[in-house]
Protein backbone atom coordinates (compact mmCIF):
# COMPACT_ATOMS: atom_id res chain seq x y z
CA UNK A 1 0.00 0.00 0.00
CA UNK A 2 1.49 3.34 -1.07
CA UNK A 3 0.67 6.05 1.49
CA UNK A 4 0.18 9.62 0.24
CA UNK A 5 -0.19 11.95 3.22
CA UNK A 6 -1.01 15.63 3.03
CA UNK A 7 -0.34 17.74 6.10
CA UNK A 8 -2.74 20.26 7.58
CA UNK A 9 -4.89 21.02 10.58
CA UNK A 10 -8.37 19.55 11.06
CA UNK A 11 -11.59 21.53 11.56
CA UNK A 12 -13.25 24.11 9.34
CA UNK A 13 -11.40 27.12 10.75
CA UNK A 14 -8.16 26.00 9.06
CA UNK A 15 -9.63 25.24 5.62
CA UNK A 16 -7.95 27.27 2.89
CA UNK A 17 -5.05 28.40 5.07
CA UNK A 18 -1.42 28.30 3.94
CA UNK A 19 -0.65 25.52 6.42
CA UNK A 20 -3.33 23.29 4.87
CA UNK A 21 -2.00 23.05 1.31
CA UNK A 22 -1.16 19.38 1.94
CA UNK A 23 -4.84 18.66 2.64
CA UNK A 24 -5.77 20.62 -0.51
CA UNK A 25 -3.47 18.49 -2.70
CA UNK A 26 -4.94 15.30 -1.20
CA UNK A 27 -8.39 16.65 -2.12
CA UNK A 28 -7.16 17.27 -5.70
CA UNK A 29 -5.83 13.69 -5.99
CA UNK A 30 -9.06 12.35 -4.48
CA UNK A 31 -11.14 14.33 -7.00
CA UNK A 32 -9.09 13.16 -9.99
CA UNK A 33 -9.18 9.49 -9.01
CA UNK A 34 -12.65 9.45 -7.47
CA UNK A 35 -11.38 8.39 -4.05
CA UNK A 36 -13.58 9.15 -1.04
CA UNK A 37 -11.39 10.29 1.87
CA UNK A 38 -14.08 9.55 4.44
CA UNK A 39 -12.69 6.61 6.40
CA UNK A 40 -10.98 6.89 9.78
CA UNK A 41 -7.86 5.05 10.90
CA UNK A 42 -4.93 5.92 13.20
CA UNK A 43 -6.30 9.39 13.92
CA UNK A 44 -6.50 10.29 10.24
CA UNK A 45 -9.11 10.67 7.52
CA UNK A 46 -8.23 8.06 4.91
CA UNK A 47 -9.37 6.89 1.51
CA UNK A 48 -8.29 3.80 -0.43
CA UNK A 49 -8.03 3.82 -4.19
CA UNK A 50 -5.80 3.25 -7.19
CA UNK A 51 -3.42 5.84 -8.66
CA UNK A 52 -1.43 4.95 -11.78
CA UNK A 53 -2.28 1.26 -11.33
CA UNK A 54 -1.07 1.14 -7.73
CA UNK A 55 -3.12 0.76 -4.54
CA UNK A 56 -2.85 3.94 -2.50
CA UNK A 57 -4.06 5.27 0.81
CA UNK A 58 -4.78 9.01 0.80
CA UNK A 59 -4.24 10.42 4.29
CA UNK A 60 -5.17 13.63 6.11
CA UNK A 61 -3.87 13.35 9.70
CA UNK A 62 -6.34 14.75 12.25
CA UNK A 63 -3.74 15.15 15.02
CA UNK A 64 -2.98 18.80 14.22
CA UNK A 65 0.16 19.65 12.31
CA UNK A 66 2.79 19.29 15.03
CA UNK A 67 1.78 15.68 15.83
CA UNK A 68 1.36 14.46 12.23
CA UNK A 69 4.02 11.79 12.75
CA UNK A 70 1.94 9.90 15.31
CA UNK A 71 -0.82 9.29 12.79
CA UNK A 72 1.52 8.51 9.89
CA UNK A 73 3.62 6.13 11.99
CA UNK A 74 0.47 4.24 12.99
CA UNK A 75 -0.55 3.85 9.33
CA UNK A 76 2.96 2.83 8.20
CA UNK A 77 2.97 0.14 10.89
CA UNK A 78 -0.59 -1.02 10.19
CA UNK A 79 -0.03 -1.43 6.44
CA UNK A 80 3.57 -2.63 6.83
CA UNK A 81 4.68 0.13 4.48
CA UNK A 82 8.36 0.81 3.72
CA UNK A 83 8.68 4.61 4.04
CA UNK A 84 11.68 4.75 1.68
CA UNK A 85 9.62 3.12 -1.11
CA UNK A 86 5.95 3.70 -0.30
CA UNK A 87 5.45 7.01 1.49
CA UNK A 88 4.89 10.48 0.06
CA UNK A 89 4.30 13.50 2.30
CA UNK A 90 2.92 16.76 0.87
CA UNK A 91 3.22 19.97 2.90
CA UNK A 92 3.70 23.75 2.91
CA UNK A 93 7.06 25.53 2.70
CA UNK A 94 7.62 29.20 3.60
CA UNK A 95 10.99 29.33 1.83
CA UNK A 96 9.40 28.81 -1.61
CA UNK A 97 7.38 31.34 -3.61
CA UNK A 98 3.62 30.75 -3.65
CA UNK A 99 2.88 27.89 -6.03
CA UNK A 100 6.47 26.74 -6.40
CA UNK A 101 7.02 23.00 -5.88
CA UNK A 102 10.08 21.20 -4.58
CA UNK A 103 10.20 17.42 -4.89
CA UNK A 104 12.71 15.52 -2.75
CA UNK A 105 13.47 11.85 -2.03
CA UNK A 106 14.78 12.63 1.46
CA UNK A 107 15.93 15.49 3.65
CA UNK A 108 15.64 17.37 6.90
CA UNK A 109 12.47 18.92 8.27
CA UNK A 110 13.72 22.38 7.29
CA UNK A 111 12.09 23.94 10.36
CA UNK A 112 8.64 22.47 9.59
CA UNK A 113 7.21 21.10 12.85
CA UNK A 114 4.93 18.57 11.15
CA UNK A 115 7.89 17.12 9.27
CA UNK A 116 10.06 17.14 12.42
CA UNK A 117 7.43 15.01 14.13
CA UNK A 118 7.14 12.60 11.17
CA UNK A 119 10.93 12.12 10.98
CA UNK A 120 11.11 11.60 14.76
CA UNK A 121 8.27 9.04 14.71
CA UNK A 122 9.55 7.13 11.68
CA UNK A 123 13.21 7.29 12.71
CA UNK A 124 14.19 8.18 9.14
CA UNK A 125 14.18 11.17 6.82
CA UNK A 126 14.37 8.97 3.71
CA UNK A 127 10.92 9.24 2.14
CA UNK A 128 9.49 11.22 -0.76
CA UNK A 129 8.04 14.64 -0.20
CA UNK A 130 6.47 17.41 -2.23
CA UNK A 131 6.82 20.87 -0.73
CA UNK A 132 4.30 23.47 -1.89
CA UNK A 133 5.50 27.05 -1.64
CA UNK A 134 3.32 29.41 0.38
CA UNK A 135 5.64 32.45 0.26
CA UNK A 136 7.94 34.10 2.72
CA UNK A 137 6.52 35.53 5.93
CA UNK A 138 6.32 39.34 5.86
CA UNK A 139 8.48 40.98 8.56
CA UNK A 140 5.51 42.27 10.55
CA UNK A 141 3.89 38.80 10.80
CA UNK A 142 4.34 36.17 13.47
CA UNK A 143 5.13 32.86 11.70
CA UNK A 144 2.19 31.02 13.31
CA UNK A 145 -0.22 33.78 12.27
CA UNK A 146 1.21 33.80 8.75
CA UNK A 147 0.91 30.06 8.07
CA UNK A 148 -2.64 30.11 9.43
CA UNK A 149 -3.63 33.00 7.14
CA UNK A 150 -5.41 32.60 3.81
CA UNK A 151 -4.03 33.34 0.35
CA UNK A 152 -4.95 36.63 -1.35
CA UNK A 153 -6.64 36.45 -4.78
CA UNK A 154 -3.56 36.45 -7.05
CA UNK A 155 -1.82 33.78 -5.02
CA UNK A 156 -4.91 31.56 -5.01
CA UNK A 157 -4.61 31.19 -8.80
CA UNK A 158 -0.92 30.22 -8.48
CA UNK A 159 -1.83 27.66 -5.83
CA UNK A 160 -4.59 26.11 -7.93
CA UNK A 161 -2.04 25.53 -10.71
CA UNK A 162 0.48 24.20 -8.17
CA UNK A 163 -2.05 21.67 -6.87
CA UNK A 164 -2.47 20.34 -10.40
CA UNK A 165 1.30 20.03 -10.77
CA UNK A 166 1.57 18.37 -7.35
CA UNK A 167 -0.97 15.74 -8.46
CA UNK A 168 1.13 15.00 -11.57
CA UNK A 169 4.32 14.83 -9.48
CA UNK A 170 2.61 12.46 -7.04
CA UNK A 171 1.62 10.21 -9.94
CA UNK A 172 5.24 9.99 -11.08
CA UNK A 173 6.40 9.22 -7.54
CA UNK A 174 3.78 6.48 -7.16
CA UNK A 175 5.07 4.97 -10.42
CA UNK A 176 8.56 4.91 -8.87
CA UNK A 177 9.97 7.76 -10.97
CA UNK A 178 10.77 10.50 -8.47
CA UNK A 179 13.67 11.68 -10.64
CA UNK A 180 11.28 12.68 -13.44
CA UNK A 181 9.09 14.51 -10.93
CA UNK A 182 12.14 16.39 -9.62
CA UNK A 183 13.30 17.29 -13.15
CA UNK A 184 9.85 18.48 -14.16
CA UNK A 185 8.67 20.38 -11.08
CA UNK A 186 11.72 21.73 -9.21
CA UNK A 187 11.57 25.01 -11.14
CA UNK A 188 11.31 28.49 -9.70
CA UNK A 189 7.91 30.15 -9.83
CA UNK A 190 7.84 33.93 -9.77
CA UNK A 191 6.08 35.49 -6.82
CA UNK A 192 3.16 37.81 -7.55
CA UNK A 193 5.48 40.79 -6.85
CA UNK A 194 8.03 39.57 -9.43
CA UNK A 195 5.48 39.21 -12.25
Amino acid sequence: MFIIAGLGNPTRQYEGTRHNVGFDVIDAIADKYNIAVDGKKCRARVGKGVVEGRKVLLVKPQTYMNLSGESIRGLVDYYKTEPEEELLVIYDDVSLNPGQLRVRAKGSAGGHNGMKNIIANLGTDVFARIKVGIGKKPKEYDLADYVLSRFPGGERELLKEAYGHAVLAAEQIVKGDIQSAMNEYNRKVKSTEEQ
